[in-house]
């Protein structure tokens, strides 16, 4: 009997930043200490010892306070950083959607980055061409979508990259901070398209600081505190937990 592959299997990871101590106030103030050897640094732990195995088909929520390592998880997984120590592996396709306007060209249009975005992510020109229509409408962004996307909101833009990045069925789909950006009924159709990736088998891995987007969207939290892993298990179990200690 064989024992399926975990979508996402990550082990013992960790990532240190260097940063320096003196404070400059311009790039040659900065040049002129790091050509005198005088700069001072000190490392900054965002994430430690970190390891967790994901199966196919789960729905995951990370959670934690600002500055917590939930985005530099996220983007450890999506190899955008490679860790100091430990391992990450990845079964299958990955769709990340990591920060807003990831993947954007500000001074193209709407419609000129659905093509960016999503050959950026592996598809091919005419799989585009299929797609494209269908994604302009999932966002609603209707004729703004000939707009150039500096014109856009936060939430605009948040549409566009969610409509883009599930418009395929993803083997993985990441999304950190997208839950909660958007008026309630997009909010609406993201859950549901996000229960259908689900049911044709993607696995769903978001950070979202919402208790009810992750309540509802969720069966398992990660809870990051510090760059560590605090808890592991079920939303109804691990929410409470995470709750109860920030207040």
């Amino acid at each position: 009997m064989t024992t399926a592959r975990p979508q996402i299997a990550v082990e013992g990871v960790s990532l240190c930043y260097r940063l320096a101590k003196q404070r400059a106030s311009s790039f040659k103030e900065y040049a002129i200490h790091w050509i005198k050897g005088a700069l001072v640094y000190v490392d900054l732990w965002a994430l430690s010892d970190v390891s967790f195995e994901i199966a196919r088909g789960e729905r995951v929520a990370v959670i934690g306070r600002n500055g917590a390592g939930k985005s530099t998880l996220f983007k450890v997984i999506s190899r955008v950083l490679k860790p100091s120590h430990g391992s990450v592996a990845i079964t299958g396709s990955v769709a990340p959607i990591l920060e807003l306007g990831t993947g954007f060209d500000a001074e193209l249009t709407g419609w000129e980055n659905i093509y960016l975005n999503a050959l950026l992510l592996g598809h091919t020109r005419r799989e585009v061409d299929q797609r494209a229509d269908g994604i302009v409408e999932f966002s609603g962004l209707g004729e703004l979508v000939h707009s150039p996307i500096r014109n856009y909101s936060s939430g605009m833009v948040a549409r566009l990259g969610f409509s883009i990045a599930t418009a395929w069925q993803p083997d993985l789909l990441l999304l950190d901070e997208v839950l909660g950006v958007g008026d309630v009924a997009f909010l609406r159709k993201c859950k549901e398209r996000l229960e259908e990736l689900r049911s044709g088998g993607s696995t769903v891995l978001f950070v979202s600081h919402d208790p009810a987007a992750v309540e509802s969207s969720s069966d398992r939290c990660l809870w990051l505190d510090q760059g560590r892993l605090v808890a592991d298990g079920p939303t109804a179990v691990v929410l409470p937990r995470y709750l109860a200690s920030a207040q």
